[in-house]
């Protein structure tokens, strides 16, 4: 695992050779991404590749998930198109698409012949916790970016705090939370940073 200091700055990392590169990169992501792609896409594009650095990879992630769709679709069709306009776009989101595609319709089968398998609804059940524990765990590993957010690690805490609060105590609809909450951090951040 890189040092801290071995992550690139800004302006200082590698880019992707090639629309094939994009593809393969994107393929691989999606394939390890059962239940959430989150750590395996920061470790990916910060740690291994390093085409982005952690505040990148913050900034661009933010982006992906206020846009409509799935994130990682949203961050693939960005760098794809980043790196190599349209065609860049095309080849991340094949990779994202193609091979999982298939994978999918293959275990769909396998399932609808062994679904009542115990057996089966307990290694689902694993997997779900492995997955909440990567993210949790990606989340954690972010946390060191929010010393340089305008608001500050202590409000952008509570705001975690909040959100988990409405959606997991209160079960708020998430885009009531995200509209209300990230509305709110939106406005607030743009007033301490507007001139």
């Amino acid at each position: 695992m890189p040092e801290i200091s071995d992550v690139p700055v800004a302006g200082d990392h590698p880019r992707p050779q090639s629309t094939g590169d994009l593809f393969w990169a994107f393929t691989w992501i999606a394939m390890q991404g059962f239940g959430g792609v989150l750590a395996v896409v920061q470790r990916a594009l910060v740690e291994q590749k390093r085409w982005l650095t952690t505040d990148e990879f913050v900034e661009d992630w933010a982006v992906a998930q206020v846009m409509p769709g799935p994130n990682v679709i949203n961050l693939a069709l960005m760098l794809g198109d980043r790196y190599f306009g349209w065609r860049g776009a095309v080849a991340a989101l094949a990779g994202m698409l193609a091979l999982p595609t298939v994978l999918v319709l293959g275990l769909a089968l396998l399932y609808s012949h062994f679904s009542a398998d115990p057996r089966l609804a307990g290694a689902l059940r694993g997997m779900g916790a492995v997955a909440s524990g990567l993210i949790a765990a990606t989340g954690i590993k972010l946390v060191p970016t929010l010393r340089r957010h305008p608001l500050g690690p202590r409000i952008a805490l509570v705001f975690t705090a909040l959100v988990f609060c409405a959606v997991a105590l209160l079960r708020w609809p998430l885009l009531t939370v995200l509209a209300l909450f990230g509305g709110i951090a939106c406005v607030w951040t743009w007033r301490r940073i507007a001139p």
